[in-house]
């Protein structure tokens, strides 16, 4: 299934899925059993299961040469071809998956990797029913998408629940497909709410440790009202299997892509137009805050809505709409989530003082920024290649000695960056011979190499590191 990422290097597995834990004790007002719950909201889980064409490039044993005058005179005198001039392969491959059904018509949500590239979906319910689903619409900056089918009589759909209401600790009910074992049911706890990866824009992801496996893709995450809360997309595991890391895609969120795929089939943003980022605890103490919270206005765009509104490079935005900004990282996907027109207002602080802005947000246009950050194009897009920061707390649990660099958790088949031979696990120290050590930094160097230079990566795997050229399409 895509998006299952096996460090082999360091036996590592970014997949995006989820599932749960141990028994629990019951709120008020929950049912008497999770099997109620489970009898009652079991039905609008569904099982996917897509055909995609998956191009592949041959393997055919050809040495790879850091010395590209050799593999020259190899095509010069015996008129061999070389990787990158092998035609690429096409072969059909299947995907599990899980859905969700929001609407008694045959609406139903899932991740956007589950049905990406799909040539023919399947949806399957829990009284063995199949149908036929096409797709509505597909977001692939938050990985949702919207499908449906045409049942004869009406389904079973879901309830949405507040993500924003949740609270850490609370019990959770996880519902899918793992490795095709329909309908399976686990529980656990939210274990942090607003995480992130680096390694897209809008990522406000609801932690739990629900069992989650690869399958359970597009599943639902209940609260033990029977709520729907999130959509579980992504687990890390160091054999694909759940180690009670997972991640799901908060229902607020979804329920906003969907009322737009839904009616248009696409998704329109709110744009603010500043570039920000962390607050550490030096930066907050430089800019008159008590705490690091907030997000750090790094740069404020020309003409954008920000600077007629008045914010100002080193203001510290801290509340958004009368939500409190506790990490950077939250306030693109609410920016983003924002009707264009809407009179927001904002609390920043500005030279140790807290200032209230009313700002207009604009339309986001999607071909030039990734996020709030206006880059022209992704990078994963333009090399084929996701990064995320290589926290401690990250290096520690993958058992890696090395606190500096980025580590590279996707690599797409036949990129700039495959070809290079840039392989997931890999820990990016530099490109073009600056220190890289946040996925800001990574980006901003890449936006600034002209479109004809290669770029130089210096890059560490296992104990040994190496240069690496990357063409730059």
């Amino acid at each position: 299934m895509k998006r299952f990422i096996n460090f082999s290097a360091m036996k590592i597995v970014l997949v995006l899925f989820l599932v749960g834990g141990p028994g629990l004790a019951l709120a008020d007002g929950a049912p008497t059993d999770i099997a109620d719950l489970v009898e009652r909201m079991g039905p609008s889980v569904v099982n996917l299961y897509s055909t995609k064409i998956v191009k592949t490039s041959p393997h055919l044993g050809v040495p790879q040469f850091d010395n590209q005058e050799i593999p020259d005179l190899l095509k010069k005198f015996f008129d061999f071809p070389m990787p990158e001039e092998l035609p690429e392969q096409e072969r059909k491959a299947q995907s599990l998956g899980s859905g969700v059904i929001i609407s008694a018509d045959g609406y139903i949500v899932t991740n956007n990797h589950v049905v990406d590239g799909a040539e023919e979906i399947k949806v399957r319910l829990t009284n063995h029913q199949e149908y036929d689903a096409k797709i509505i619409g597909r977001d692939p900056k938050t990985d949702v998408a919207l499908i449906k089918v045409e049942p004869e009589n009406g389904l079973t759909a879901v309830n949405f629940g507040d993500s924003d209401k949740i609270r850490v600790g609370e019990w959770v009910v996880a519902i899918g497909n793992p490795y095709g074992f329909e309908n399976t049911v686990t529980t656990g706890i939210v274990s942090g709410k607003g995480r992130s990866f680096g390694s897209g824009p809008y990522e406000n992801f609801i932690q739990t440790d629900a069992s989650i496996n690869m399958g359970n893709s597009g599943g639902p995450l209940f609260d033990l009202n029977g709520d729907l809360v999130g959509i579980n997309s992504v687990i890390f595991s160091r054999s694909g299997g759940n180690i009670g890391l997972g991640f799901a895609i908060p229902v607020n969120m979804v329920k906003n892509v969907v009322d737009q795929l839904k009616e248009h089939g696409a998704v329109t943003r709110g744009w603010l137009g500043v570039m920000i980022q962390h607050v550490t605890a030096d930066l907050a103490e430089k800019f008159g805050l008590e705490r690091p919270v907030g997000a750090l206005v790094g740069e404020v765009m020309k003409d954008s809505p920000a600077e007629k509104a008045g914010i100002r490079q080193g203001d510290v935005i801290v509340e958004f709409m009368g939500r409190k900004i506790e990490k950077m990282a939250t306030l693109p996907s609410m920016v983003a989530m924002t009707p264009v027109g809407t009179k927001a207002d904002l609390t920043v602080v500005r030279n140790g003082k807290k200032k209230q802005i009313e700002v207009t947000i604009g339309k986001l246009d999607e071909k030039m920024v990734d996020g709030d950050l206006g880059l022209e194009e992704s990078v994963e897009h333009k090399l084929g290649l996701t990064v995320q920061e290589l926290t401690p707390e990250l290096a520690d649990s993958l058992g890696i000695g090395d606190r500096k660099g980025l580590i590279v958790s996707n690599v797409k088949i036949g990129s700039p960056a495959a070809t290079a031979g840039i392989k997931r696990g890999e820990i990016i120290l530099e490109i073009n011979q600056e220190q890289v050590e946040s996925v800001e930094d990574f980006k901003k160097i890449i936006a600034k190499v002209d479109s004809d230079k290669n770029i130089l990566f210096l890059t560490k795997r296992g104990e040994h590191t190496r240069f690496v050229v990357v063409k730059n399409k």
